[in-house]
């Protein structure tokens, strides 16, 4: 029986890992909550240090589970070691530390709003290093969600909407964005490597190249404050944005390409406005299934062949 057990559940995740849209979206939720994580616990630890621990304490976490093909993967390692580094980089390193550093300085509502500028940003780098055009398809697709994610920003009022204000932590948003759509793109040229060992060098890798700026941070008088929310933030962002969210996401771009991916990434404020409403005690209003609607009619639309 224990056999069958196992054999059963090895069934159930081979059909998890063939469902681009379930992977997608499941990311999108942990990212969301990540992205509200990111800006409560701000005074509790400093961003470099924040980004640092995730990748680290994620790398640890898949470090037995991947150190089989590790050692399998390991000519191919050695032979992309420059674009491992670079993908580490973009996709671990530098883009979530600058996005928790903006976080010190804008609200949460800003970064899940900035963060549906990301599937341009993936077509943009498509276009420039593949020369990969947006179909009508996805580019309508995208303009439909992100209408949706601005209605339900705006709570469905344009003086709401033209009333945000923006400051330098936005910035910092837009810069961490745009390096990850980097990544986002470029996942096209990945080894052919196990899943679980390519995940493993990035954040393995990711983390290393933080220990200079950890050190600088340190340094400059920004230390973490050992407390219980500050646990407990710690082993949610390496488990649930880290380690299966970098899983589902690679393993979704894997399965339908970058450019098909990308409007999922208008599902975070999608998400962010349902916990608000769960957690905050916030009201389900009209203009959240107006928004809700256009942003599952445009990922259907831009993502069908």
């Amino acid at each position: 029986m224990p056999g069958a057990t196992v054999r059963s559940r090895s069934r159930a995740l081979r059909v998890l890992f063939d469902q681009p849209y379930l992977l997608l979206s499941l990311t999108s939720l942990f990212w969301a909550v990540n992205t509200v994580l990111g800006r409560f616990v701000v005074g509790h630890i400093p961003p470099v240090t924040l980004a640092f621990i995730r990748w680290g304490g994620a790398f640890l976490i898949v470090l037995p589970f991947a150190l089989p093909h590790l050692r399998r993967d390991w000519p191919i390692i050695r032979k992309h070691a420059v674009l491992l580094t670079v993908l580490a980089l973009t996709g671990f390193s530098a883009y979530n530390t600058m996005a928790y550093y903006g976080l010190q300085y804008t609200t949460a509502i800003n970064g899940l709003l900035l963060q549906s500028i990301g599937p341009l940003f993936v077509a943009l780098w498509s276009f420039v290093l593949f020369r990969t055009r947006l179909t009508w398809r996805q580019a309508t697709g995208i303009c439909i969600s992100l209408t949706g994610v601005l209605v339900i920003i705006s709570h469905g009022s344009l003086a709401v909407l033209i009333g945000i204000g923006f400051n330098r932590g936005d910035v910092w948003f837009l810069i961490a964005l745009l390096i990850y759509a980097y990544y986002t793109a470029a996942l096209r040229q990945r080894p052919a490597m196990h899943p679980l060992s390519f995940l493993a060098v990035g954040m393995g890798w990711g983390a290393t190249l933080l220990i200079p700026a950890v050190i600088v941070e340190v340094a400059s008088g920004h230390t973490m404050v050992f407390d219980a929310e500050s646990v407990l933030s710690i082993v949610f962002v390496c488990l649930f944005p880290s380690l299966l969210g970098y899983l589902f996401l690679n393993r979704g771009i894997e399965l339908i390409g970058a450019n098909r991916a990308a409007p999922f990434m208008h599902l975070v404020p999608v998400f962010g406005s349902v916990l608000a409403i769960v957690w905050l005690g916030e009201r389900f209003e009209v203009f959240h299934a107006v928004g809700y609607g256009l942003v599952f009619t445009g990922i259907t639309v831009a993502t069908r062949r």
